[in-house]
């Protein structure tokens, strides 16, 4: 018996149309994933990572098996479903707190209870001071965390995070790491992360679901039984990250793959939008 925000993913496959026929990206995937939950995806390149989150916040409807929320079929976009790209697709032209108030466009709220919103997705990823601000005036770190705050703004059942902290230094990367760990906490919802660095999917998943390519099927699933905070120089996280690399011994593809990107996008089309951006 599922319980409420429960995600079930049902014998999923998924084609595109191709010159000579039909080309597999995904095959045979069956995945559940309780609420609440925190799960990472890695994979090869070409094992359907991207068109699994695609499939899950509702931008593609034509596929086999069953993509289900709370039992019910997800049908197109929904503000329950929020999505983080790797580019944090903010617009120049807007402040940071009106960046973030685009996450509720489509929100069944007042103008007052929008702004309050927006206040508080402002303090709970520590932007306190930089509500006028534009995004040429923030580093790389704080746009991706504006980015966040709009996708957390609607209050999603579900976010999903496709490469969030990819185009970010080392550093940047890690402490932005242990933010969303924090906002993971304080929220309370499922996220999904897609990424290719073994250690991130480590260090904030419940479990890594490990694909692999050429269709994309899940291979195995390594659950992460560490305590937090996790220390990634810990003999048990090693054991863990030897786990889920051991799996990889045999690909010749790489680990990376290129992340979902959106495609460029005006105001006109975010109205018709109904999932948090």
């Amino acid at each position: 018996m599922s319980l409420a925000g429960t995600l079930d993913i049902q014998h999923l496959s998924k084609s595109y149309p191709v010159k000579n026929g039909d080309l597999s990206v995904l095959e045979d995937v069956t995945l559940t994933i309780a609420p609440g939950e925190f799960v990472s995806i890695v994979g090869s390149s070409g094992c359907g990572k991207s068109t699994l989150l695609r499939l899950i916040v509702g931008l593609e409807e034509d596929y086999q098996g069953q993509v289900l929320l709370d039992g019910q079929r997800i049908v197109g976009t929904s503000l329950r479903r929020g999505i983080v790209f790797q580019e944090h697709r903010l617009f120049p032209w807007l402040t940071v707190e009106h960046n973030i108030q685009l996450g509720l466009l489509n929100a069944d709220l007042t103008p007052g209870q929008k702004r309050q919103a927006v206040r508080e997705h402002i303090v709970l990823v520590g932007l306190e001071g930089f509500e006028k601000s534009y995004p040429h005036q923030l580093s790389g770190g704080m746009a991706q965390r504006v980015a966040i705050a709009r996708a957390l703004v609607s209050k999603p059942e579900i976010l999903l995070l496709d490469e969030p902290f990819g185009a970010l230094d080392a550093l940047t990367r890690a402490y932005l790491q242990q933010e969303l760990h924090r906002i993971w906490q304080a929220e309370g919802i499922t996220m999904i992360l897609v990424t290719h660095d073994v250690e991130e999917a480590i260090y904030l998943g419940d479990k890594v679901v490990v694909m692999e390519p050429r269709p994309g099927r899940i291979r195995r699933i390594v659950p992460v039984d560490l305590a937090h905070p996790r220390e990634r120089a810990a003999t048990a996280f090693a054991e863990v990250k030897q786990e889920v690399l051991k799996e990889f011994s045999g690909d010749s593809a790489s680990l990376a793959e290129p992340p979902l990107r959106a495609d460029a996008i005006d105001l006109e089309q975010i109205r018709q939008w109904q999932f948090a951006i």
